[in-house]
């Protein structure tokens, strides 16, 4: 080979001496390994290679499907004649043995992977027929969620006609607008569960985002397309796939206006403009595998108008604002109505109107693209037992399968529930605090329980969960011979 000095990869700067043959672009040298990588990069976000190559000069093709340096020197001159031919065929499969091939990324990516990506990103037309109708989606939705009837009613009527809207399209003059929704209620009252379940059901991708890392463009935080790349995510990069997601926003109170702010509200009403036209539907750069836009990102285009957004927030201080309007209509006399009437009235939020909603800090224009406005019921201690029994994955189904794997039976009885659910009230988190009070009360009963291979049952009581009582536990009436098998001791089973 021709005595040349010593080239860099203009990306991982590592020697030639340490890569082996890098290629030349220009008199910018790059090595194979960083080469395959970019080509990785940009076959996985939909990027055309084979167009790429067709523009590529003839001599820099050469060298990508020879795996050669582009430069003069013996390489290039061997393969003038059938030795020298041989002896590079040899070498090329010197080097897929080691594990690299200089032709995997001009075969695959420009042929097989191409192909693929395109197959995978052509739109599947949706049916009418696949969409299931309002009084289908709230039953599957009653098999999962307890209580929130209104809520579910609302989201099954709004959702059916979101994707009746998708699978028609526009089929004369009239356009029908999208059934965007605002959910409002307090602290685990199933804002988020409600969302899940509904995407599991339609086999739709979801994206649940925060709004409170969102920021204006610009400034330090997520910008508003972040809430897309979620989704695209979820997804599998699929645009055509994303573009008939839904994007559930949570914590959206926290981007209210803020009252008195002498400064810039980055963080307030500037992301809600941000948000306008997301919203309505229009097409935006995402960025793919980021939360925001660089140099260094590729971008991709979305359009929202088939996107469902559905946001959602528990609103501290908006039940104050509530009660004042309602307390303006009191008076004096025997029709008058009383001051304190709705003092104690627990579900305020459904007398919400969005009058409350602008004093509370959300703008106008924000509120007339959420044209489904609905509240959630705080959970009361009905409802607190049923979520605990009812739901398919039911806390209480949880736990006695734990326990059915080391072949013990555990029951809850009635008085067990109502003092979980009392504690867990104590608590005002909502059906969140189940978790915690059944974790801290089970700690023990999921501790003792392995020791003894002769426990057959197990029993808790309102007492126990009340710390004034134990458990009942039942042995079992022949002794168990303790695990022997692997497998036995894996799924913590009793041998026969």
């Amino acid at each position: 080979m021709s005595d040349t000095k010593e080239h860099y990869c203009s990306v991982c700067r590592r020697p030639e001496s340490v890569t082996g043959r890098q290629l030349d672009m220009g008199g910018m040298y790059i090595c194979m390994d960083c080469m395959q990588r970019t080509i990785d990069v940009m076959s996985s976000n939909g990027f055309n290679l084979t167009n790429m190559m067709n523009n590529m000069p003839p001599g820099m093709v050469s060298d990508l499907t020879s795996g050669t340096t582009g430069e003069g020197g013996s390489e290039s001159d061997g393969k003038k004649d059938g030795q020298d031919a041989g002896k590079e065929k040899t070498e090329t499969e010197a080097g897929r043995q080691n594990g690299f091939d200089p032709f995997s990324f001009f075969k695959l990516r420009t042929g097989q992977s191409a192909g693929q990506q395109a197959k995978e990103d052509e739109e599947v037309p949706l049916k009418l027929s696949d969409v299931p109708a309002p009084h289908e989606i709230k039953r599957m939705l009653d098999e999962y969620v307890i209580g929130q009837e209104e809520a579910k009613k609302v989201m099954s009527v709004a959702v059916y006609n979101h994707y009746k809207r998708v699978a028609t399209g526009t089929m004369d003059d009239i356009q029908i607008e999208k059934s965007n929704m605002l959910m409002i209620g307090p602290t685990g009252s199933g804002k988020t569960y409600l969302v899940q379940t509904i995407a599991k059901l339609l086999k739709v991708p979801l994206a649940i985002a925060d709004a409170t890392s969102l920021t204006e463009a610009g400034y330090i935080g997520d910008d508003v397309e972040s809430v897309l790349s979620k989704l695209l995510a979820s997804a599998d990069n699929n645009v055509k796939r994303a573009e008939r997601g839904i994007v559930f926003i949570d914590e959206i109170d926290k981007i209210a206006k803020k009252q008195d702010m002498h400064s810039r509200d980055v963080s307030g009403e500037s992301v809600q403009q941000s948000l306008l036209k997301i919203l309505e539907g229009t097409t935006v750069e995402v960025p793919v595998g980021a939360t925001s836009k660089s140099a260094m990102v590729p971008l991709t285009r979305m359009n929202t108008r088939n996107i469902l957004f559905i946001c959602g927030g528990a609103f501290p201080g908006l039940e104050d604002i509530i009660r004042n309007r309602l307390n303006k209509t009191s008076g004096i006399g025997f029709t008058a109505e009383l001051k304190d009437q709705y003092d104690s009235v627990k579900d305020i939020f459904r007398y919400t109107t969005i009058e409350d909603l602008k004093q509370y800090g959300m703008i106008s224009e924000f509120l007339g693209r959420l044209p489904v406005v609905f509240s959630l019921e705080a959970l009361d201690k009905d409802a607190m037992v049923r979520i605990m029994r009812d739901p398919k994955n039911a806390i209480i189904a949880q736990y006695q399968k734990l326990l059915a794997l080391d072949g013990v039976d555990l029951e809850f009885t009635d008085d067990a529930l109502g003092a979980i659910a009392d504690l867990a009230l104590e608590k005002e988190t909502g059906a969140r605090a189940l978790r915690s009070v059944m974790e801290s009360r089970m700690m023990d009963i999921m501790y003792e329980v392995p020791k003894d291979r002769n426990i057959g049952s197990v029993t808790i009581t309102g007492d126990y969960i009340r710390g004034k009582g134990a458990p009942v536990i039942r042995m079992r009436e022949e002794e168990i011979p303790r695990i022997h098998t692997p497998e036995q001791k894996r799924l913590g089973g009793t041998a026969e």
